[in-house]
């Protein structure tokens, strides 16, 4: 096994993420079985309780884990399926450590930094390694090199490649070289110390890729040579992309970053089958077509709380030779102002996950916007129980219904909490997560989208599609065309006739690839072409 490590300096946000997937893209082409995880410093168990101002959305794995968002760029830009395994946190540590010296298991010892807590970190690495058939594992360390609390996995990490031998291991890090417009200067003192903290640790980087706005030249390569003991030709120029993040194989490529690590760990390939992945690339770059789709949500002044759906329609503009304009509407400002300042622009409407009764009214506007006047509709997860709400009070006559999430009293609950949540106190993990079997109708706009009517689809939600109104939702109009295997659980419902109304209880845009769009961000892309104005 080889072991490729990313650490990341001077900032954070640099795109270490980004750099590390996309050397997995390349490695992948070369012929080798990659696999990816996510070293994360902070305290919390899992980003499942944090606010998405916080930390961008919360990715889910098949298995229910509740993950970084950058497992989202790992598994769009390779084709591994990753698992709670690949992503460790400092509070699954200390939680597992705390929960070893209270069983008694390190038989009276004084329980330390090192080696306890180191040895939990390099255990992670053991583990995965011993359940993969992966030729390379790539791992991210979270935040910037000098924080106090990403100190404990840069000892591991010295520790571990001393274990598994220098010849198995490469350290990538990524940088940040700044420019100072007044002096017209890219400065590289910055990295020249962010390498040195590495270097005190016991770390010495493989590969410098540095992060800038403009061109960095020989004399900066040279320059980073000399201060940071690298070769010239490992500082890899990293210079911010104007197109798409689907760039970045292709970038790093043409500075040769798969072939010095394909060099420092003595693996022999061939030059990477990228054909595939440009042709992508430019469909993204050079479309036919543009369509415009808004977003209603209520985390939309940040980029990353919807990250992985905006992905996907980008993934679905592709299949479809269209650039996705994201028009990106909070729907506080629906509520205040109404639909047709925002709405009466966009060729499809799209509401997204999240939790909390804030902006809710104006989801609900906005869904029916969709509904009356065939606009194409995807609701996804909440965006799911804002159609059914919408259509209850307006399409059924039951007025005031509504979720017992945002009103426990409401006289029709059309969505509501299952019996097993109710009596849940702690809210970590204890949700419906991870990925369930979903039964789709014949016929149904869903099935034929699909071209199946067995599906797999991951999860996160508390709240469900209440099955007594579903005679009455149906008798209307509104169709449950998906369920459960037993077919007590709702998942999907359409309105027949319509342009395109699906609302999904799942979370698709978990399974959407560059190179293969899904299948329901696909089809509504396309409706959303049909639909232009």
């Amino acid at each position: 096994m080889k072991y490729i490590f990313v650490t990341g300096g001077v900032v954070s946000s640099l795109g270490k993420g980004l750099a590390a997937a996309a050397l997995g893209t390349l490695l992948e082409r070369r012929g080798l079985k990659v696999l990816m995880q996510k070293f994360d410093p902070y305290l919390n168990v899992d980003p499942g309780t944090m606010s998405p101002f916080q930390h961008g959305e919360v990715y889910v794995l098949d298995d229910g884990a509740e993950t970084d968002l950058d497992l989202g760029h790992y598994e769009r830009f390779t084709s591994g399926r990753l698992s709670q395994l690949n992503n460790l946190t400092s509070g699954q540590v200390y939680e597992n450590v705390i929960k070893k010296e209270r069983k008694g298991e390190y038989l009276g010892a004084t329980v330390q930094v090192i080696p306890h807590v180191t040895d939990e970190i390099k255990q992670r690495i053991y583990d995965v390694t011993g359940q993969t058939d992966a030729d390379i594992i790539i791992t991210e360390i979270g935040g910037t090199t000098g924080d106090i609390e990403g100190l404990p996995f840069l000892e591991a990490l010295r520790q571990f490649k001393d274990e598994v031998g220098h010849e198995n291991v490469a350290f990538m890090h990524a940088t940040l070289i700044p420019y100072i417009k007044a002096a017209e200067e890219l400065k590289t003192k910055p990295t020249q110390q962010s390498v040195a903290k590495l270097r005190e640790i016991g770390i010495a980087p493989d590969v410098i890729v540095c992060r800038a706005e403009h061109p960095i030249d020989n004399e900066i390569k040279r320059k980073l040579s000399m201060f940071c003991n690298i070769k010239p030709e490992a500082v890899v120029p990293f210079v911010d992309i104007q197109g798409t993040i689907y760039e970045a194989p292709l970038k790093l490529h043409d500075q040769k970053l798969d072939s010095i690590i394909c060099e420092r760990l003595g693996l022999a390939t061939n030059e990477p089958e990228l054909i595939e992945w440009r042709n992508m690339v430019d469909r993204i770059v050079n479309p036919t077509h543009t369509v415009k789709i808004g977003v209603v949500g209520k985390y939309i002044d940040l980029q990353d709380a919807y990250k992985s759906i905006y992905e996907s329609l980008t993934h679905a503009g592709a299949a479809n030779d269209a650039k996705v304009d994201i028009i990106r509407i909070d729907s506080g400002d629906i509520e205040a102002e109404g639909t047709e300042k925002y709405l009466k622009d966009v060729s499809a409407i799209l509401i997204p996950g999240g939790f909390g009764d804030r902006g809710i009214e104006g989801k609900i506007t906005a869904a029916k916007w969709a509904r009356e006047n065939n606009i194409p509709y995807f609701g996804i997860c909440l965006g799911m129980q804002i159609a059914t709400i919408e259509f209850a009070r307006h399409a059924c006559g039951l007025e005031h219904a509504h979720s017992t999430e945002f009103d426990p009293t409401t006289p029709h609950p059309v969505i509501c909490l299952l019996e097993e949540q109710k009596e849940v106190t702690n809210m970590g993990a204890s949700m419906r997560l991870g990925t369930w079997e979903t039964k789709l109708t014949e016929n149904s706009r869903a099935a034929e989208l699909y071209g199946d009517t067995t599906i797999n689809e991951r999860h996160r939600h508390r709240y469900e599609f209440n099955q007594n109104y579903r005679s009455q939702l149906e008798d209307a109009g509104l169709h449950l065309v998906g369920t459960s295997p037993d077919g007590t659980l709702g998942e999907l419902v359409e309105i027949p006739g319509h342009p395109f109304f699906i609302a999904v209880q799942f979370h698709p845009e978990f399974q959407s690839k560059p190179t293969a769009a899904h299948p329901l961000f696909r089809g509504f892309v396309a409706a959303a072409l049909e639909n232009r104005y």
